[in-house]
């Protein structure tokens, strides 16, 4: 650690680190009156993680360690708390409700608490663990779409939550290494919904969203209508899969198909100008060779289509597609290949944007792009509701109270 750090306060600190397939990612924020500053910004490649799973722990706690001092020292500051996203095919997302009868005919916080605790009350294998339980809306008595039920009067209060979980040794080895890494964890949370609250607006969650985040291992998919997310869902593919299947047809090196796929990969091969060449370095010291543009995208074009197409089919089975007033936002390191959303517009048959980081300041020409948005995403998520901090606060006998005990003393303000 440099001597010329500032002792910081972690109150004063927003910290998220993003365990990407292909990057862990450090992002280092303050609050400021006029919202999140970025002040700090650390990236490593993540040769320990698969499809968004530990499975390496002294590899992913060496390049987490270097992520933190590029972050820290670009910052000026020691942090000792962070947000740690989570994701992978895992997790299972799905929406439940709970009834219970109104004491003192007005809605209280231990009302609410126990309409979480009955729409939760649900059986789980013992090797997976609750990572969120989402509040959507409330209903008393009859009467439907009520966001904060406290003060309300009635007899009767139903509550509709998504509740989402993990594979429990997947979230213990993310904390595992970062707790070896000197970090403590001060929250876990879903990436997807992460990215969420750094790329949607909330009109478009209002309205009706998806959300398609894609990574290097996976694509995460999140659904968001009438202001609150309503599915959640992991497609086991995302920009590796393209980036093996250049390094295969055009016999190179994963490394150099990484490079030629930022640098000249296209989704379209109808977005092309006709006849621009390549060069492509050859693996065993064989001299490079030059091919059209055209062989890399024909290439690239079936597999994003095989991708968006499993993304189309996730969101139909979700049933809310008819609900998706706004289309889909598409994140991610991944979705920054060119002509991607065009193809993901033909595709899905809907509106599609680019999505990056939006609402911050600071760093913002370095973290202005789809590939830091769940790490921005988690710097900004944590605002949580009333009916949110009820579930959190009761529920610390699972594998996460250590966790949810740190967030006690944040928590427990709200009441």
């Amino acid at each position: 650690m440099s001597g010329s750090k500032k002792p910081a306060k972690q109150s004063d600190l927003l910290v998220g680190i993003d365990f990407g397939t292909t990057k862990i990612c450090v992002v280092i924020g303050k609050m400021t009156s006029e919202g999140i500053e970025i002040i700090g910004i650390g990236k490593q490649a993540s040769l320990g993680i698969r499809k968004g799973i530990v499975v390496n722990i002294p590899s992913t706690v060496e390049a987490l360690k270097k992520a933190i001092e590029v972050a820290e020292l670009m910052a000026g500051v020691e942090i000792t708390n962070a947000k740690c996203g989570i994701a992978g095919a895992h997790i299972k997302g799905f929406n439940s409700a709970g009834v219970v009868a109104i004491k003192n005919k007005e809605v209280g916080t231990q009302d609410v608490e126990r309409a979480i605790d009955a729409a939760k009350a649900i059986a789980i294998p013992t090797d997976r663990e609750v990572l969120h339980v989402i509040p959507q809306e409330f209903t008393i008595n009859d009467h439907d779409g009520v966001k904060d039920p406290i003060g309300m009067s009635g007899v009767r209060l139903e509550s509709k939550v998504h509740i989402v979980t993990g594979d429990v040794a997947s979230a213990q080895n993310i904390i595992k290494c970062v707790n070896q890494a000197g970090i403590n964890v001060s929250d876990i949370v879903l990436e997807s919904l992460a990215s969420s609250e750094a790329v949607l607006t909330s009109d478009e969650k209002e309205l009706g969203v998806a959300l398609v985040d894609i990574g290097g291992g996976t694509t995460d998919v999140a659904i968001f209508v009438r202001g609150s997310v309503v599915y959640t869902g992991v497609v086991p593919m995302g920009g590796n899969h393209i980036t093996n299947d250049i390094a295969v047809g055009l016999r190179t090196s994963i490394q150099d198909a990484e490079k030629i796929k930022v640098a000249s990969g296209c989704a379209m091969t109808s977005m092309l100008p006709n006849e621009e060449m390549i060069e492509v370095p050859m693996v065993g010291g064989r001299k490079s060779k030059e091919i059209s543009r055209s062989v890399l995208t024909k290439i690239i074009e079936p597999r994003v289509e095989e991708i968006l197409s499993m993304v189309n089919q996730e969101i139909a089975n979700s049933g809310f597609k008819h609900l998706m007033s706004t289309g889909v936002v598409i994140t991610g390191g991944a979705s920054l290949l060119e002509g991607l959303p065009e193809l993901a517009e033909f595709i899905l048959e809907m509106p599609v944007r680019r999505g990056t980081p939006q609402g911050i300041g600071g760093l913002l020409d370095v973290v202005n792009s789809p590939m830091y948005s769940t790490a921005v995403g988690l710097l900004m998520y944590g605002k949580p509701s009333v009916s949110e901090v009820a579930f959190k606060i009761r529920d610390d006998e699972n594998i996460y109270g250590k966790v949810l005990t740190r967030m006690k003393n944040w928590l427990g303000d709200v009441f």
